[in-house]
Parts: structure tokens; C-alpha cells; sequence
């Protein structure tokens, strides 16, 4: 428990110092939003803003940092739920503009080939094409390795629900993707 008390303060110290609280967001940054690059697909815009909602997150709820997790740990975890935020916000806005229309996606580039990076890109094209909310489930469960009731939880839905929605997701998938059958699922 002493662990937890002096990891707690110290990150709440070093948030309280600005070269302090320099060092440490230099150094989290990177990961923080090459997180989040790899989970949008690439779309660097919408990691930098992610990535930006979560340190102001971070530095606004410091306070209940209680040393339990590492730091880093903690604003990864800030950083998934702005994420799950923001699959959110697009499937609503999706929903939108279905009523209008109805009424009048921590691998190292360097080492990739090319065939390994064409195939991403070519899932992520795919996995644009699917509605946000499967592609949340599937970004949260297959990327970051979350169980369905995580995910639900992330989501605001019922574990039926996710349930649902990546057995869509992987059938969409499957339909758009043929080789992706070629592919064991883990």
C-alpha cells in the first residue's frame, strides 16, 4: 500500500512542476498517440486530438490518480476512453445522417513489409467502410485485447450487443476481405 501512496504522490508532484511534468509528458507522449495512430486507421488528425483530450483529461482529473496503476498505465486508459468517446460520437453522427438520408479502425513501421503494410491498409479501407459502432467493437476487442464486457462497458452496450456487432464486423470483413478467411482467428 506504501507503494501505491508514493507512486500517487509523486505523480502528483510531478504534475504540479512544470519541467517535472515536461519530462515525464515528453517521454508519454509518443506512446500516448502512437496508441491512438494505430487504433484511427492512421488518421493522424484525429490521434493528435485524441491524444491532446487525454493529457487535458489527465492533467484536469489528476487528483484522483491513487497510485494503484503506473502513470503511463493511467493515461493509456484515459486515452481508450476518449477513443471509445469518439467511436461514439461518429456513430451518432452516423445515425444522423441515416435520418436525413431516410427521410426527405503497436507494430513498428520500420519493420513491416510491404506486403504486411499494403494488407493493413487495405483492412483499414475495409474497416472504414463499416459502421463506427462495429468498428469500435472490433478496434477495442481485436487492438487492444479488451473482453466483451470490457468493451461493453466502454461502449455503453450490452455484451449481447457487442457480441452482435463483431460477428457483423468480421462478417463484413470476411465478405470484403476473402483472404482474410486465409488468416487464422486467434
Amino acid at each position: 500500500m506504501a507503494r501505491t501512496a508514493d507512486t500517487a504522490i509523486w505523480f502528483r508532484e510531478t504534475l504540479e512542476d512544470e519541467s517535472a511534468f515536461r519530462a515525464w509528458y515528453d517521454g508519454a507522449l509518443p506512446r500516448v498517440y502512437g496508441y491512438l495512430l494505430h487504433r484511427c486507421g492512421g488518421q493522424r488528425s484525429v490521434a493528435e486530438d485524441l491524444t491532446q483530450e487525454a493529457f487535458v483529461e489527465l492533467v484536469r482529473s489528476r487528483r484522483s490518480f491513487d497510485g494503484r496503476s503506473d502513470p503511463m498505465t493511467w493515461v493509456i486508459g484515459i486515452a481508450r476512453h476518449k477513443l471509445a468517446d469518439h467511436f461514439r460520437r461518429l456513430a451518432r453522427e452516423e445515425r444522423k445522417r441515416l435520418r436525413v438520408v431516410r427521410g426527405p479502425v503497436a507494430n513498428d513501421a520500420s519493420t513491416e513489409t510491404w506486403a504486411a503494410s499494403e494488407r493493413r491498409q487495405e483492412i483499414w479501407r475495409a474497416m472504414e467502410r463499416l459502421p463506427t459502432m462495429q468498428r469500435a467493437a472490433l478496434t477495442l476487442h481485436y487492438m487492444d485485447d479488451l473482453p466483451v464486457s470490457a468493451v461493453a462497458a466502454e461502449l455503453g452496450k450490452s455484451e449481447a450487443a457487442i457480441g452482435s456487432l463483431l460477428a457483423r464486423g468480421r462478417e463484413t470483413l470476411r465478405r470484403e476481405l476473402p483472404t482474410l478467411n486465409e488468416v487464422d482467428d486467434d
